[in-house]
């Protein structure tokens, strides 16, 4: 992926996402930027999606897949989806504001791929498509887990809501794509 953001760009994303659900929970936050300040990539159109984390765990994780919105936006909204709406969690409380940490993959678009060896661990997000179900695992979710290729493969079917084996079956679209990666830590 092209895109290359400076240290300020990436601390005025994540400080925006977490201002976000600061305002959601009712918590004062204050961004550490002039108001003046506009983002190079702010006004352009990326899927992103927004990962929060408590104590090394998964606590939310939601994103947009194609940018349909400018880029700041979709963070916006992201953060907060993430932080309340995921269904695998219970909306974030005021009292874990504090504990969690943000990452924010920023993505490329979409590419059908054509041969599973094409598939590359760390580099390649993928999601599936096959009938009404879908499914998404952004790169480095196989690396976190230390997944082999058909690993990765069997555990974005589960995502979708798919038997493990369809990613073998006539039918079944798998896209890639790279994400640019930046977070609290």
């Amino acid at each position: 992926m092209e895109l290359q953001l400076d240290e300020s760009e990436k601390k005025y994303y994540l400080e925006l996402a977490r201002k976000s659900i600061a305002e959601e929970l009712n918590i004062p936050y204050n961004m550490d930027f002039d108001s003046s300040y506009i983002p190079p990539h702010g006004n352009e159109k990326y899927g992103v999606f927004v990962t929060l984390t408590e104590k090394g765990e998964l606590r939310g994780c939601i994103g947009l897949v194609r940018g349909v919105e400018p880029l700041t936006t979709g963070i916006k909204t992201m953060a907060k989806e993430a932080a309340f709406n995921d269904y695998r969690f219970g909306p974030l409380r005021k009292n874990e504001f504090n504990d969690i940490k943000i990452e924010i993959s920023i993505l490329s678009p979409m590419e059908k791929i054509n041969n599973i060896n094409e598939i590359v661990i760390g580099r390649d997000g993928l999601m599936i498509v096959r009938g009404t179900n879908s499914g998404l695992l952004l790169p480095q979710v196989p690396v976190e887990y230390g997944w082999d290729l058909k690993t990765y493969l069997e555990h974005l079917c589960l995502k979708a809501g798919l038997p493990k084996n369809s990613y073998t079956l006539p039918g079944t679209i798998i896209y890639s794509f790279s994400a640019y990666v930046f977070n609290e830590n």
